[in-house]
């Protein structure tokens, strides 16, 4: 049992300096621990609800004091005092406290500061590692993931003319995580030099990855190949890639507009296009292919290259359980983005990772495009036993405490790095 001594919360800065909740718990131990949660710039429409004060004589509208309040105010002394047998007895309790669907009476964000605040502190009072504790609660092995390591911003993650809102690098190559680590490291870096030598801008985007103005989306593709060969690495060897397409961002009375190609495309153009990329890169992963509730589109992007590729639903799933079982049912994409705040609690997510895992579905573990320099979901990856983990580029330091992390659960619990053993299916078409 673990006893809830006090709880208190705060208005904090995430990475793109608006307001986020961050809730600091003590255990009767003393086991004290804080937690913040962060926030997505591309939204899927399903997502829990993120509490914002829309106060607009307050930080444009974006303050989070009613979140804030939530969690001092009516979740602190209803939960000040009690004993809850473990993570899923505190979560279900903090569910029943708001009986919405989609946590629009307290927030998402109120409550899942308090989830992760409690998770963190139980693993200090077991004298144990975050990474462990988790793998215990989910019964899952430990795995260093492979990073998708966002290098190149577009949409609605950078002011530049880019559609495609990730471009990102995997290191399936490496042995361990340290080599795979150096990889992406020195491809990024290759990358600012492939832009400046093109007269390119190398500013970065909200995920830490270079946003440049590009002819076409395909350029991006090509700066990004040059980048490998000049690291001295080999694309489709060493290193794949993979895309964040965020298609809600493009879709528009029923077409897909991408205004870098100028092009207008129906649901099957889009997937020709996908396909023509798919022959000439080694793209190995594509998120967000298609609009969310075009599932005509999904099965047909499933059908035609989900043998071939990992296709990842992110808004079309929003790391709900519901929304997961019908996309199992509908049989679209093969793999999940797992993100703590779409749904708001530990074990919603740890349920939603579980469903995955028994349908076969690759599991990524996402940070957001607002972040803090909160490390949960380094420990999460490595503890539920995930395959890859989105955390953005190796810039900024809210992408580079969870990078950080990671290298210190390597160096301690020698995990084995998921890298080819993830990918066999593909790998070997």
């Amino acid at each position: 049992m673990f006893n809830i001594k006090s709880l208190h919360a705060r208005e904090i800065l995430d990475s793109r300096g608006f307001p986020t909740v961050e809730a600091e718990l003590c255990l009767n131990s003393g086991a004290k621990a804080l937690a913040s949660v962060p926030s997505g710039a591309s939204t899927g429409t399903y997502e829990a609800l993120e509490l914002r004060d829309q106060d607009s004589t307050r930080y444009m509208g974006k303050g989070v004091q009613a979140a804030v309040n939530n969690v001092c105010k009516v979740i602190a002394p209803s939960v000040i005092g009690k004993s809850f047998a473990d993570q899923a007895a505190l979560d279900h309790f903090l569910l029943s406290q708001d009986g919405t669907a989609n946590k629009s009476k307290l927030g998402a964000n109120a409550i899942l500061a308090v989830s992760l605040a409690f998770a963190k502190a139980c693993a200090l009072e077991k004298q144990v590692p975050l990474y462990q504790h988790l793998s215990e609660i989910s019964s899952n092995k430990l795995s260093m993931p492979v990073p998708m390591m966002n290098i190149l911003n577009g949409g609605a993650h950078a002011d530049n003319n880019v559609d495609v809102q990730e471009f990102m690098i995997m290191p399936v190559g490496a042995e361990n995580w340290n080599q795979a680590l150096q990889m992406g490291v020195e491809i990024y870096h290759a990358l600012k030099h492939v832009l400046r030598e093109g007269k390119l801008m190398t500013g970065v985007g909200d995920e830490g990855g270079f946003a440049p103005n590009l002819s076409s989306n395909q350029e991006a593709l090509d700066k990004i190949m040059s980048a490998i060969e000049r690291a001295g690495l080999v694309a489709g060897k060493d290193v794949f890639l993979a895309l964040d397409v965020a298609a809600n961002e493009l879709f528009n009375d029923n077409k897909y507009y991408l205004a870098s190609d100028n092009k207008q495309l129906s649901a099957t153009q889009l997937i020709d296009m996908y396909e023509s990329w798919v022959q000439t890169y080694p793209i190995l992963s594509i998120e967000d292919a298609l609009q969310e509730s075009d599932f005509s589109g999904w099965q047909e992007i499933t059908e035609r290259l989900g043998s071939k590729i990992q296709l990842v639903g992110d808004d079309v799933f929003v790391t709900n359980p519901t929304r997961l079982k019908q996309g199992i049912e509908k049989q679209i994409a093969n793999a999940i983005l797992i993100k703590l705040n779409q749904i708001g609690t530990l074990t919603e997510t740890l349920e939603t990772i579980a469903l995955a895992k028994n349908a076969h579905y690759q599991t990524i573990i996402s940070h957001r495009s607002g972040e803090t320099e909160e490390s949960f979901i380094a420990d999460l990856s490595v503890g539920v036993g995930a395959m890859q983990i989105k955390t953005g580029a190796p810039a900024r330091t809210d992408r580079i405490v969870k990078y950080n992390q990671l290298t210190r659960i390597y160096e301690q619990s020698k995990a084995v790095y998921a890298g080819k053993h993830s990918f066999t299916k593909w790998l070997h078409k």
